[in-house]
This record gives structure tokens, C-alpha cells and sequence, in this order.
């Protein structure tokens, strides 16, 4: 009997036009997923997003609310098809939707679930999230504009920062010259000559020449600013020597070329950690791994 009035209501609420329903929708990867919910918190339907989902909900209540909680790229076209055809569409932080997720039952992290969390917060506080709405085009257009301009500055300053630390860490009197007439300068020459003993094999009328070359200013001063200061610096500091002792051994076994060989190398160094190649193949998670159980022996797997 009670199944029986469970579903009665259900087919009942999926019939009858509501007044007010949220559709919470999570942006994935492949798809979109749908949550539909009513006044009182009942789910009406759970469905992949797809183009006929917004007359279907039209078709169901007065007044649809969409929810979503990312508005950037993921969910571009979704908010502009929603805008376009005249649809309020409310925003819940990301965060919100993450800290109220443990109020619900079911630990589960499926796309249902936090679709239904995301339109039942909207439901639930229906004054505390903004409607969103799509920008003029000069506005995006900008937007895309100069987020590109900020990935592109934020490389260059990485790169020069990294060129800078190895700079630092190799020859830091020549680093923190303060006579440098253009501070670019060290930042150019490290991309060739990292180390004290380079500047001084290549000498300062080579170096001037090779700074020309590449538009530096008054390269003649910063070639014997950088030779003085490399050779008031004799220590040979650890990594400085590229041994290659081992390198064509380390390539010639299966599946290694140079970039994968230097990871290799890197990791396991002169292998002089290790007892024995069994350990080696442990800490690479490639020994077998034994389950043995009664009388069960000698059954090994590849973890």
C-alpha cells in the first residue's frame, strides 16, 4: 500500500504543472546533467541535459529557475542558450555547493547528487544568490582578451624566475650585480650558461660577441662583469658536472629515451640505494606481489 501511494504521488507531481521549479544542473566533461525539483524538495526528473530540456521544463511549471555553480567557460554555451530563450539563471558558489554536500545523505559524489544539492540551496535560499546574466560582446571579447594576455604573462614571469633561481644558485655575485646595466641580461646569458665554469671556458671577448648577438646592451660590460665574478668562483657546486657515465646504458633498455632516461636518472641517481634489482623494481611498483592463501602457493600478480 505504501509503495502504491509512493508512486501515485510521483506520477502525480510529474503530470501536474507546478508554480515555481529549480532545475540545478552540473557541467561535466562530456555532458550536463539535470536536477529537477518543486516547492516542497521533490525531485521530478534527473536527466542528461540535452536540447529539449528547457521546453520540457516551460512545459512543467509558471516559472522555471536554472541553477548552476560554475559560470566560466565550462558553462558558456549552456548559460547562453538559457539567456537566450528569456530564462532566470541563479549562481551558487562552488564552495557553497561543497560545504552543504555533507548535509545530505549519501556520500556518494555523482553528478545526480550534487545537481540535486545545487537546485535544492537555490530552492532553499532564494534570496541569497544573484541571477546571472551574459555580458555585452566588447565585454567578453575583452575578458578573453586579456585572461590570455595574464596566462601569457604569468608563463614569461615563471620562465625568468627559473632562469633567475639557477642564475642565483650558480653565480649569485654576478646575479645580484648591482651595476648590471640592463637586468635582463643575466636572464638571457643563463639560458646558455648556468655555471661559473662555463663563463670562464668561453672568456669575455667570445661572450661579448654571443651577447651582441642576442641585442643585449653594452655587452662588452656585462661579459667582464660576468667572467670577474665567475672567476672569483672556483667550487664546483653539485649538478654542475653532466656526467653521462650511464646515459647509453639507461637508453638502451626498453621503453627509455633521453626524457624518461634524465626522470630515471634523476629519481634513482647511481642506484648505490638499492641492494639489489629487486628492490629497485619495488620502489617502481613492478615486483610481484604475493597472495598466498591455505594451501594456495606460488601465486603471484603484478600489483
Amino acid at each position: 500500500m505504501g509503495c502504491w501511494s509512493r508512486q501515485t504521488r510521483s506520477n502525480r507531481l510529474e503530470h501536474a504543472r507546478q508554480s515555481r521549479l529549480w532545475v540545478g544542473i552540473d557541467a561535466g566533461k562530456r555532458h550536463h546533467w539535470a536536477v529537477t525539483l518543486d516547492v516542497d524538495g521533490e525531485t521530478l526528473f534527473s536527466t542528461k541535459v540535452t536540447n529539449a530540456l528547457i521546453e520540457t521544463a516551460r512545459e512543467r511549471a509558471d516559472e522555471v529557475r536554472w541553477v548552476v555553480d560554475i559560470s566560466g567557460r565550462a558553462s558558456t554555451l549552456l548559460l547562453a542558450l538559457l539567456v537566450a530563450h528569456e530564462q532566470q539563471v541563479v549562481h551558487v558558489p562552488g564552495r557553497t555547493v561543497n560545504r552543504m554536500s555533507g548535509a545530505y545523505r549519501g556520500e556518494s559524489k555523482t553528478a545526480v547528487r550534487h545537481a540535486r544539492v545545487i537546485a535544492d540551496q537555490a530552492r532553499m535560499r532564494p534570496h541569497e544568490f544573484a541571477l546571472l546574466d551574459i555580458p555585452p560582446e566588447l565585454v567578453s571579447t575583452l575578458r578573453l582578451l586579456t585572461n590570455h594576455r595574464a596566462d601569457l604573462v604569468a608563463d614569461r614571469v615563471r620562465l625568468i624566475n627559473r632562469l633567475r633561481g639557477q642564475l642565483v644558485g650558480s653565480v649569485p655575485r654576478w646575479s645580484g650585480h648591482s651595476t648590471t646595466p640592463r637586468p635582463s641580461a643575466p636572464v638571457v646569458m643563463s639560458t646558455e650558461y648556468q655555471n661559473s665554469a662555463a663563463l670562464r671556458r668561453i672568456g669575455v671577448k667570445r661572450l661579448t660577441a654571443w651577447l651582441e648577438h642576442r641585442k643585449v646592451r653594452s655587452a662588452d660590460t656585462v661579459a667582464a662583469q660576468a667572467v670577474e665574478a665567475a672567476q672569483s668562483q672556483q667550487i664546483t657546486l653539485p649538478g654542475e658536472k653532466r656526467s653521462a657515465e650511464r646515459a647509453e646504458e639507461i637508453k638502451s633498455m626498453p621503453g627509455m629515451g633521453p626524457t624518461r632516461g634524465a626522470e630515471f636518472g634523476a629519481i634513482v641517481g647511481d642506484l648505490s640505494g638499492y641492494r639489489d634489482a629487486g628492490r629497485l623494481t619495488s620502489h617502481g611498483g613492478l615486483a610481484p606481489v604475493a597472495r598466498v592463501f591455505g594451501r594456495r602457493t606460488g601465486n603471484y600478480h603484478r600489483p
